[in-house]
């Protein structure tokens, strides 16, 4: 019932005074994409982002400032732009559009490939040559603009959540690696070494499926030290780095404290949690359909892999039979450590699941020997990889992802299609300490923890119970407990004894009875 807390209070003078500011800002970008030219370029920029940020700032400090600490649903499911009302759809429609020309059609922003820029783009021009030397491109625009909406967004999620000091750190975390990781430094690297690939560091495989392509590698190497150094850090950070934070802190320390979509899904996304689907259908469609992305991937980075190897070692250091045998040798060790450790652990669908991706991949493997240096699994590789860039990389990360988080919730990428989440929840479901703990005693059924849970998990169900959460698409962001206005919930990372408690339906909080239940 909180969450029908009666119709939204109409805006006062200082929030319609911030969003008239703030759309300024927007109105300036919007006369240069439609061909303006403004005289002097680098004040029209400052002024239209300082714009926009002071806009939302104004408007987040009027809209919390004033109220007591702690989470005010206002009535969500009656504003038209968090109700999928005709705001949210034209939102939405709005969000599609711009992300469907700056994949697809980046001439229209103003990018010219073989001359000056126009538009938009142009307008970026003065920040870009500043950082990196160089004009602006389609990717630093967005780059500059998803940035801004992490900081901006990020002190009014902050002004929204400040009677909790775990969204706080993790709000100041996402922002920080947002703009220092993802947009400072690669463009400041780049000026310093134009040999070196464009490399977002916050960002690791699969998410970042592009970085071992043929043209990157030799790009790491023939850019000395530090382009070496970088490749085997993206290596160690699959292998090494991702499992051990993973395997202390669930997949939290990526998701919700590191990842810029993730960040993005949390700080100008929270509007929009709480339309996250929650039923059994869902989440059924959500396993399948992430599990396939992540084997689309992995099959799609080894064929780019395998295409470009020689048949010895006289180029790189591995060869086409070494690197192929060496994926199957991994793929074959993590799946027969699950089947004979973890079994126990995964739903019966999930086994079938696993031993079927197993087989696709091995038999696809086995007809290796079917291909040449251009074409491997019978397809071509550069096939493989335009098909994902297309499919994962544009339409389902970017134009739905982000342009329907009105419609679908805030994330839809990472709950859907995201190969990084994937990863990283199957390591949290078997091996990490991370559990969210609850005291069933103390819940009152109120609904706000499954209510905003932007991963659709149904928590609420699990508090009742008394039962730990553990899944695999929890992210760890916490909104659940800091909307529990019993502190039902708790985020812990313990040890893997009595994690998983899902075999009776406990009530209270009978620590001695948990045990005895959990024992047998």
């Amino acid at each position: 019932m909180s969450l029908a807390a009666g119709p939204p209070k109409a805006l006062n003078i200082s929030q319609r005074l911030a969003v008239l500011l703030g759309f300024s800002g927007l109105f300036v970008l919007l006369l240069a994409t439609l061909g303006v030219s403004f005289p002097n370029t680098t004040a029209w920029l400052t002024a239209s982002l300082a714009a926009i940020a002071l806009g939302v700032v104004w408007f987040s400090w009027s809209a919390y400032a004033g109220q007591s600490a702690g989470i005010k649903n206002d009535g969500v499911w009656f504003k038209s732009i968090s109700g999928r009302g005709i705001w949210a759809w034209g939102l939405g429609i709005l969000l599609t559009g711009f992300y469907i020309v700056l994949y697809f059609y980046p001439e229209y922003l103003g990018l010219v490939s073989d001359g000056p820029n126009r538009g938009l783009v142009a307008l970026f021009d003065p920040l870009s040559r500043a950082l990196s030397g160089n004009p602006a491109s389609q990717w630093f625009v967005y780059g500059a603009l998803y940035t801004l909406a992490i900081l901006a967004f990020g002190i009014k999620f902050i002004w929204k959540y400040r009677h909790n000091r775990y969204e706080i750190l993790r709000t100041v975390s996402v922002m920080f690696f947002q703009l220092a990781f993802a947009f400072l430094i690669p463009e400041i690297m780049a000026r310093l070494n134009g040999d070196l690939p464009y490399y977002d560091l916050k960002n690791i495989w699969p998410l970042n499926y592009y970085n071992f392509e043929r043209y990157r590698v030799n790009g790491f190497i023939s850019a000395g030290n530090i382009g070496l150094a970088m490749l085997i850090f993206g290596v160690l950070s699959i292998l090494v780095i991702t499992p051990v934070l993973t395997y202390f802190y669930g997949k939290r320390w990526y998701c919700s404290w590191v990842c810029g979509c993730g960040g993005l899904a949390e700080t100008a996304g929270d509007p929009f949690r709480h339309l996250s689907d929650k039923s059994l259908f869902a989440w059924k469609v959500e396993r399948w359909v992430i599990h396939s992305v992540l084997v689309f991937v992995v099959l799609m980075t080894t064929a780019v892999i395998y295409s470009y190897l020689g048949p010895d070692n006289s180029k790189y250091w591995l060869s086409r039979g070494q690197f192929l045998t060496g994926v199957g040798v991994l793929l074959t060790a993590v799946f027969a450590w699950v089947m004979a450790f973890r079994r126990n652990e995964l739903k019966k669908d999930a086994r079938y699941g696993a031993v079927a991706y197993f087989v696709i991949i091995l038999g696809l493997l086995a007809f290796h020997w079917l291909s040449d240096s251009r074409h491997v699994f019978l397809f071509k590789s550069e096939t493989l990889r335009t098909t994902y860039s297309f499919l994962i990389g544009s339409i389902f990360s970017g134009v739905i992802g982000t342009g329907f988080y009105p419609i679908f919730g805030s994330r839809v990428w990472c709950r859907f299609g995201c190969p990084m989440a994937a990863i990283l929840g199957i390591q949290q479901r078997l091996f990490s300490r991370f559990r969210i703990t609850t005291n069933g005693g103390q819940c009152i059924s109120c609904g706000n923890c499954s209510a905003y849970c932007e991963m659709g998990i149904d928590v609420r169900a699990y508090a009742q119970k008394g039962e730990n959460i553990v899944r695999a698409s929890c992210v760890g962001c916490g909104i659940c407990s800091a909307v529990c206005p019993r502190g039902v919930l708790k985020l812990e990372n313990g040890p893997r004894e009595g994690r998983i408690n899902s075999r009776e339906v406990l009530l209270g909080n009978d620590v001695d009875l948990m045990q005895l239940l959990n024992e047998k």
